[in-house]
């Protein structure tokens, strides 16, 4: 027998071995859908209760169709008001999709609590990355009486202008509830607005703040 007829090459070995098995055939592979949200919880039903605050029932009474068409709607949860417990109850059903979807629901439904109007709270059942960040004006300084006030008046501005200036700017939304601050938006921008809402409240004058912002919103645009 002639030497070189009988070398085999180690490559071509392989590659025949692994054509006869099938495993590099992709269609081989296991194929597996993905999982519903009823599914991930073993079938049962999961909630969510949001307290409603006392002033905040008569708005909850007026926008109840806006918030309750796309949680129903694009959630695919179901939802109730009970009248007892004073709390707004989400819950899952067969065709919720979404695992996350409760969650998000109860965000929704949470950021109109805390003072939010509903076509600004819903974009948190549209994108993933926003979120809520509440802190009181006293983690920033201690602060009562009078001193307090004027810090507030300080965050609205005149008819409302410093804070519609930091929401623009920072592409977020706030809500003054007395010595609290809510701000709802992306992360890095929730932090711009919170370092303009904290200088406010240590006494830097508006415009100061103003010009910290555009510059670090310029930078953030550069950056992005």
């Amino acid at each position: 027998m002639d030497v070189d007829e009988a070398v085999i090459d180690p490559a071509e070995l392989e590659a025949a071995m692994l054509q006869d098995d099938g495993m590099d055939d992709e269609s081989d592979r296991p194929q597996f859908a993905a999982l519903s949200a009823q599914q991930l919880s073993d079938g049962s039903p999961q909630f969510r209760r949001v307290p409603v605050p006392p002033h905040r029932y008569t708005p909850l009474k007026e926008n109840w169709m806006k918030i309750y068409e796309p949680v129903v709607t694009h959630m695919k949860l179901l939802i109730r008001m009970n009248v007892k417990t004073r709390q707004v109850e989400l819950k899952t059903c067969p065709e919720t999709e979404s695992p996350a979807a409760l969650q998000k629901g109860a965000d929704f439904v949470k950021a109109f609590m805390l003072g939010f109007e509903v076509q600004d709270a819903i974009a948190l059942l549209r994108l993933d990355d926003l979120y809520i960040d509440s802190f009181e004006i006293r983690d920033v300084k201690p602060l009562a009486g009078e001193h307090m006030s004027r810090a507030i008046g300080r965050i609205a501005g005149k008819g409302g202008k410093t804070k519609y200036t930091i929401e623009n700017v920072t592409k977020t939304r706030i809500v003054l509830a007395d010595d609290k601050v809510h701000i709802l938006g992306a992360y890095q921008n929730i932090r711009m607005a919170r370092n303009a809402v904290a200088n406010l409240i240590l006494g830097s004058p508006p415009g100061k703040v103003y010009g910290k912002l555009q510059s670090v919103a310029s930078r953030m645009a550069e950056r992005f």
